[in-house]
């Protein structure tokens, strides 16, 4: 695009830099000034703690072209001043998507839910990607900056484009739906995931339902048949519903499900197709992720057979997320340390108890689950509960926030001493490596604020 054009996209006031042409900007938009490369579009957002325009200097030095200010900067480089920049992103996006989808055959994917977000589009990323040039975020790029950011890397013959809406307020997935525009959108569940932040699980109901109300009667709902709160929202939108998940009414649906160390076996049900699929994604729970990401491919017409073959290739959900570590001396490491919900923690756990064989011993390393609010000291006690009955060997809760998980399996009355409380990730390593022994299998569990992922790797002799 030319600085005229993009100008005009956000409704800023272009100022030239003296003695520089700048004909056109084809590299890459940012808003990290340590990202930037020669040719980068930098968007200097305001934060809470900080202000992209003190980074501006170094944008340039890194080698922007332009600039997106709110007021202009004494630096020799072309600017485009504007209002707000956060609202510029949001507008280029929006303006950059609506070009690639009049020029061609674009089709738009979003995907929302308390779990599972970032493994679906993942999924859909390696269906998609057999069939044609593909845009999906990497890593979970799912908010109001990070969801517009991934869009702006589109190419004009970019086939599909996968947006993971996360959202931490009412009205976010709202904003990202009307700058992306979804042909099809997938609502995976509505869980306590964040509901600290929303104030209730029906706040969390209402917030990512945002996904489906606006769409147009040519657009999909793709939905989850067994989560009563995201059936719920086929009521609430014009476009069609499609459904997937155990339920028999589901036109996408999953039966025989088998969980081992080696992934997930299941057998695909559709009105047009009855086989197998074989997971190398460890946990029954990622069987509704790969159904919503199948449901997905049936609606693009894309035959089943081949995303498949696709999804069967998919070594891991993501880094941190249920992923494996063997280590040479026979012992197993399942680090999924990224994000933690009730929900998330109680597969997780329910997958460490089904894949374990005779003579080998499960461990749990747990830390806090975030952004609870006033569910927190409940669920974390449920999850403590959980641990003792399903039989979990030996469990080390790691610091002051997950203690409830350590209170609640000393109060199930058939442990004894089995479970241990530690305050820091060093504590843990030390007591769980030097009491490891061949055919244990740990799963280590927490948020991404508690900082078990690096435990998980530590433990899973993974290099740093």
């Amino acid at each position: 695009m030319t600085p005229a054009e993009i100008a005009a996209a956000v409704g800023g006031v272009l100022e030239p830099a003296p003695g520089v042409e700048l004909a056109s900007v084809s590299g890459a938009a940012q808003t990290d000034s340590r990202l930037v490369e020669p040719g980068s579009l930098f968007f200097a957002l305001r934060g809470e703690t900080t202000d992209g325009h003190l980074f501006a200097p170094a944008a340039v030095e890194n080698g922007a072209v332009l600039l997106i200010v709110e007021r202009k900067l004494d630096l020799p480089v072309t600017q485009i001043v504007v209002q707000d920049s956060l609202d510029a992103l949001a507008d280029l996006a929006k303006t950059v998507v609506a070009a690639v989808r009049a020029g061609g055959g674009l089709r738009v994917v979003g995907i929302t839910g308390s779990n599972g977000k970032t493994t679906t589009k993942n999924m859909l990323r390696a269906v998609l990607s057999a069939v044609g040039p593909t845009v999906a975020p990497r890593g979970s790029f799912n908010n109001h900056v990070g969801a517009p950011l991934s869009m702006l890397s589109l190419e004009r013959d970019t086939r599909f484009l996968v947006v993971e809406m996360g959202a931490s307020g009412v009205g976010e997935i709202a904003r990202t739906v009307g700058i992306a525009k979804p042909d099809i959108a997938v609502v995976l569940k509505v869980g306590l995931a964040h509901s600290g932040e929303f104030g209730g699980i029906e706040a969390t109901q209402r917030a990512k339902a945002e996904i489906v109300t606006e769409l147009p009667p040519e657009a999909v709902a793709v939905l989850n048949a067994d989560d009563e709160r995201v059936a719920a929202m086929a009521a609430l939108t014009r476009a069609r519903p499609v459904w997937f998940g155990l339920d028999a009414r589901a036109e996408v649906r999953a039966d025989d499900l088998r969980a081992t160390a080696s992934g997930t076996r299941f057998t695909l049900i559709t009105p047009e197709l009855r086989t197998e699929v074989s997971l190398r994604i460890l946990g029954e729970h990622h069987v509704m992720n790969a159904l919503a990401t199948l449901a997905v491919a049936r609606e693009l017409g894309i035959p089943l057979e081949g995303a498949i073959e696709s999804l069967e290739a998919v070594e891991r959900a993501e880094r941190w997320r249920m992923e494996l570590l063997r280590r040479s001396d026979g012992i197993v490491v399942i680090n999924d340390a990224y994000n933690a919900s009730p929900d998330s923690m109680s597969a997780a756990l329910k997958t460490l108890a089904q894949i374990i064989e005779p003579g080998q011993r499960s461990i749990a390393v747990l830390g806090e689950m975030a952004e609870l609010g006033d569910e927190a000291n409940e669920e974390h006690d449920r999850i403590g509960r959980l641990v003792v009955r399903l039989n979990i060997q030996k469990l080390v809760v790691v610091g002051h926030g997950a203690r409830h998980i350590h209170n609640a399996a000393g109060l199930e009355g058939s442990w004894d001493g089995e479970s241990v409380l530690v305050g820091s990730t060093e504590e843990a390593y030390d007591l769980v490596n030097h009491d490891l022994r061949a055919g244990d299998v740990v799963l280590v569990k927490s948020s991404n604020s508690a900082g078990l992922r690096w435990l998980g790797d530590r433990l899973g002799e993974v290099p740093a």
